[in-house]
């Protein structure tokens, strides 16, 4: 059986991970087995997934696969966005400076606070009274 040619690139946002496979074809984009339109539903979520395609050029040569998992729908595109990233790092190293000074390079750190004992939550402390 012929191997398949794929690119593989893994991104990460909150609690959110993104496998994404990068396979030379005409642009199909699956996420969890469903269309990319159906699963994105806002327009902001589909620019976010689909930036590194689109600043590359890349978004008619490559069939995008992805299997996401935890967080909301949001923090998953941003994680689907870093995915594709290094799957397009993989496949054209040179690619890394373009992607590099669009900002889409780095993971994103942030992530919700834990929150502490003896206080209401993370940054909150329980009302304080004098008297």
């Amino acid at each position: 059986m012929a191997d398949i040619v794929q690119y593989y690139g893994t991104g990460r946002r909150k609690t959110a991970i993104a496998r994404v496979f990068l396979r030379p074809g005409s642009g199909d984009f699956k996420v969890n087995g469903k269309a990319f339109d159906e699963y994105f539903v806002t327009p902001s979520q589909r620019i976010a997934a689909k930036r590194p395609l689109v600043s590359t050029d890349s978004a008619a040569t490559f069939n995008v696969l992805a299997r996401v998992n935890g967080g909301g729908i949001a923090g998953q595109a941003d994680a689907v966005r870093l995915g594709i990233t290094r799957a397009l790092m993989v496949f054209n190293a040179e690619l890394r400076k373009q992607l590099k000074a669009e900002g889409m390079v780095t993971r994103d750190p942030r992530a919700k606070e834990r929150k502490k004992y003896g206080q209401k939550g993370a940054r909150k402390r329980f009302q304080f009274s004098k008297r």
